[in-house]
């Protein structure tokens, strides 16, 4: 694994962090309504809006997101950023695993569109569990 690796998927995860938290979290009815974007609604099919559960999700989620920007900061400090991959692999498999016994409520399209996100960011996270390459110049423990 090679640190510009790990800068990617830290970076993808902070993003992922910070887009969905700060949505949910600042706005969370138009979150609920409206998350993924791009003209795509699926939270509604999974039970009714409760504000509380959204800004503690959107909570959460900056959270994740804060980690992430100081691991990435710290991108060649292996112990950080095994931490932080550990930590979102966490919530990303239990989410995905959640996810893909909940399909049938959505349409082709986007139940492939959720196997395929959700997929990748456990991916993500896993890849972050990978030791840096030996030889590579910089790294710490």
């Amino acid at each position: 694994m090679s640190t510009r690796i790990r800068y990617v998927s830290l970076g993808l995860l902070a993003v992922v962090g910070l887009y969905t938290g700060g949505w949910a979290y600042f706005s969370p009815t138009g979150w609920y309504a409206n998350f993924p974007g791009l003209g795509l609604s699926w939270l509604p099919q999974l039970g009714p809006y409760n504000e509380h559960l959204v800004k503690d999700a959107g909570a959460m989620f900056l959270a994740l997101a804060l980690l992430t920007i100081v691991a990435l900061r710290e991108v060649r400090n292996t112990r950080l950023v095994q931490t932080t991959g550990a930590v979102w692999l966490v919530f990303n498999v239990l989410h995905f695993s959640y996810h893909v016994q909940h399909l049938d409520m959505y349409g082709t399209r986007d139940q492939v569109l959720n196997v395929v996100f959700l997929a990748a960011l456990v991916l993500l996270s896993a890849v972050l569990l990978v030791p840096v390459s030996p030889g590579r110049r910089g790294d710490t423990k």
